[in-house]
């Protein structure tokens, strides 16, 4: 189910939408913004996992719990940074309640729903659509196949802003020194390995 939610995004996921974020999210690191990115439930495990995908390509991203949000946390988001903000339905009643803060501070958001029509929907700058027809799951409700769909979209997004942005494997090396990915790209005497 999995597998086939990925497959399917070749055919249902807009690419204009696609470079339209790559280029929005481009733009915001450009004249020094951020990324926050913000969900609840499994939608906030997507949301985490792509601002951690973001910062390993110096995109200045982080998570913002909605529930945190609405309680001061917001102070963190300035004008001009993006929300990518993942909901579902886009209903979330801790999504939605911070949409007229998002607003009113003068940064632009990306909504990530299955519903163009939602309240999120309807308060995106720029709205990725995107949906699994069934879930793994035999109640199909848990949120397997689609978080699995939204990380592959924003997996794609940051490939795609590597080359948008001229991102060098230099780069990537220096914020990269430890683990399996540091051993492949210093040569252990301080120095980044040629390719």
């Amino acid at each position: 189910m999995e597998a086939g939610a990925v497959e399917n995004l070749k055919k249902m996921i807009d690419p204009d939408a696609i470079a339209s974020a790559v280029a929005m999210i481009a733009d915001c690191k450009a004249s020094g913004g951020r990324i926050l990115t913000t969900g609840v439930g499994t939608s906030a495990a997507a949301a985490r996992k792509i601002a951690h995908t973001l910062s390993c390509v110096e995109i200045p991203s982080f998570f913002l719990s909605p529930g945190d949000g609405v309680h001061g946390a917001l102070g963190a988001l300035q004008k001009g940074d993006v929300v990518i903000a993942i909901s579902k339905g886009g209903g979330t009643d801790e999504i939605v309640r911070i949409l007229p803060a998002v607003r009113a501070k003068g940064a632009k958001l990306i909504g990530v729903t299955e519903k163009r029509d939602s309240g999120l929907g309807k308060a995106s700058d720029l709205i990725m659509l995107v949906k699994a027809e069934k879930e793994a799951d035999s109640f199909n409700m848990l949120a397997t196949a689609s978080t699995m769909a939204v990380i592959a979209v924003f997996d794609a997004v940051a490939v795609a802003l590597m080359e948008y942005t001229g991102y060098t494997r230099e780069q990537f090396a220096v914020i990269h020194p430890g683990g399996a990915v540091g051993e492949r790209l210093w040569n252990g005497k301080g120095a980044i390995r040629k390719q």
